[in-house]
């Protein structure tokens, strides 16, 4: 059966979720930091403790160098000394003396406390780095702690996030309430002297990314690839993907059997309108599919500026440019190519300048 210090050590275990040995580990060095601290002259000395997990049981040891003249006795020791402690010590050694206080007394006990719980809040600290370290890039869940005018914080579970104004969603703002769990995209972590500092994102196009790859398992497999994203966080998305696989379509498994893949997606992005199409290898290609759900008649490139002029029935002109040119930006932004829009009756020759939409980096 477990002596109590040994449960105690167990349980604190548990309730920190750090190793048993971590926690040892920073009770000894309490305890040397209370035997330095006390002790005069103790400070320059080589002094180490041992605790017995089982009984509590702890030794204060300090190691001198064994010398032929005793300049400091508080360092060194002669010959003869070091081999009433250990028989087979050399003039070189450093020997290990029981030096363990028969009472640390109030003071003492004191600083091992605090020494022990700054070990420990520590500990904790880089284990919650070490696993939101692992994460950054990746899709967390969290619930809203509170909200003002700097930030939002979220409680993660072992750690508090940041979500700063530049990276809300400014439709969003009335969901940003305490207690409404929603998922984040992890966007950075830091160290920090009051432990990590973690900032998380709901307008980063990679959350679109990641929620995609929870819902859609071909993308979580990768045999259906994405290969570009444009947002506009809160309105809408365009993603382009291509299947690695033949026989596969990937937009199919993207939009899922009655769109139920990609409705769970537009649900967790609080109603943002997603269009999803097919990558293309070929850029003319490509743009057309881009501008959907508006039907393209062709497509010119000028590959030295980067430009192309795309042709559309007239009726179609307002659907592929979009509210307040929205369609035509994203598709801009998604080809990296500057979309330049005509209606099919304007395209000759002297016809009035095309509706022109600069591309975004």
């Amino acid at each position: 059966m477990k002596s109590d210090y040994s449960a105690a050590i167990s349980q604190v275990s548990a309730e920190k979720g750090i190793s048993k040995e971590v926690v040892v580990g920073a009770i000894e060095g309490a305890l040397v930091s209370a035997y330095k601290r006390n002790t005069p002259g103790a400070s320059t000395q080589d002094v180490s403790a041992k605790l017995n997990p089982e009984t509590g049981e702890a030794r204060i040891l300090v190691r001198r160098e064994v010398v032929d003249v005793v300049r400091d006795p508080k360092l060194e020791m002669t010959l003869p000394e070091a081999q009433l402690i250990e028989p087979r010590a050399q003039l070189g050694d450093r020997v290990p003396e029981d030096c363990t206080p028969q009472d640390f007394g109030r003071i003492a006990a004191q600083t091992a406390k605090q020494v022990i719980l700054q070990r420990l809040r520590e500990a904790e600290r880089e284990l919650v780095f070490s696993e939101f370290n692992d994460r950054e890039g990746d899709i967390v869940t969290g619930v809203i702690q509170r909200a003002d005018t700097r930030a939002v914080v979220v409680d993660l579970g072992k750690a508090e996030a940041t979500l700063p104004p530049t990276e809300q969603v400014s439709s969003e703002a009335s969901l940003y309430k305490p207690g409404r769990r929603m998922k984040f995209y992890l966007l950075e972590i830091h160290r920090t002297p009051k432990g990590p500092q973690i900032v998380v994102s709901r307008s980063h196009r990679n959350l679109v990314r990641r929620l995609l790859e929870l819902e859609v398992p071909e993308i979580f497999n990768g045999t259906v690839e994405i290969r570009a994203i444009a947002r506009e966080p809160g309105s809408r998305s365009k993603v382009a993907v291509s299947a690695r696989q033949d026989g596969v379509d990937p937009v199919g498994a993207c939009v899922g059997i009655r769109g139920v893949r990609i409705q769970n997606v537009v649900n967790e992005l609080s109603g943002e309108r997603i269009d999803v199409i097919e990558w293309s290898a070929d850029p003319a290609s490509f743009v057309g599919k881009a501008l959907s759900p508006a039907q393209v008649v062709s497509v010119t490139l000028n590959e030295s500026e980067k430009t192309a002029t795309v042709i559309v029935p007239e009726r179609q002109l307002s659907l592929a440019i979009g509210k307040e040119g929205q369609n035509a930006r994203l598709a801009a932004k998604l080809t990296n190519w500057r979309v330049d829009i005509k209606p099919a009756v304007l395209a000759r020759p002297g016809d009035v300048q095309p509706h022109e939409l600069e591309r975004h980096a």
